[in-house]
């Protein structure tokens, strides 16, 4: 194999990686040492790259993935004062119910919570129905992309609802648990992708009043 030289090298996964590792070992400076963020964002590369239908903007999203993944360590370890409470919504493939699910609770929310979204199994994009579900009611996941589950998502988390994933989400004490029945929007026309969007709805305003002050 040829090494990458010039620019070419400067703008390898490798490189890129490497640079965005130095960036983040900065933000999180005596939260988390500087081994520890290489190999997350390291990890987050890899573990996009699985699943991920385009590569070209691999290296940014898992970037942006490392750093929540980070935050969400140093907030499970004290380090990071949670400001408001922490919602994650997992399914399989993170592509469908927990990524609407995730979008109505910011939309619906405001500031008044702070959301994340993981997948068991994860999809290679956000299924265009359900894209197109969301469309119509003005929100937008365009930049938005299926995560896999992880240890430090599950453990900075308040509430975690999962959505037909089985037990692939583990358990923590001192921990909200919900399990929403709902359909696969992947085995779903459009109408049946709006009614999983309209029960969503219902069921996040639920969990808000109990999470939330008006």
């Amino acid at each position: 194999m040829i090494a990458a030289t010039g620019q070419g090298a400067l703008l390898s996964p490798d490189s890129v990686l490497h640079r965005a590792a130095a960036r983040l070992a900065i933000q999180f400076s005596g939260m988390v040492n500087e081994e520890t963020v290489e190999r997350v964002v390291f990890e987050s590369y890899t573990a996009l790259a699985r699943t991920a239908a385009v590569r070209t903007h691999l290296p940014s999203l898992a970037e942006k993935f490392a750093r929540d993944r980070l935050t969400a360590l140093a907030q499970s370890k004290g380090l990071i004062a949670k400001r408001v409470p922490e919602v994650l919504f997992v399914c399989v493939q993170n592509s469908g119910r927990s990524q609407m699910a995730a979008a109505l609770t910011r939309h619906l929310a405001g500031e008044r919570v702070h959301v994340r979204s993981a997948g068991s199994q994860p999809g290679e994009r956000i299924l265009p129905e359900v894209a197109l579900a969301l469309a119509e009611i003005d929100l937008d996941v365009t930049g938005e992309f299926p995560k896999p589950l992880t240890d430090d998502v599950v453990r900075a988390a308040d509430a975690v609802v999962t959505m037909g994933c089985g037990d692939a989400c583990p358990l923590y004490p001192g921990k909200r648990y919900l399990d929403w029945q709902l359909d696969d929007p992947a085995e779903l026309d459009l109408d049946g992708v709006r009614r999983v969007r309209d029960d969503i709805r219902d069921r996040v305003k639920q969990l808000l009043g109990e999470l939330v002050q008006s």
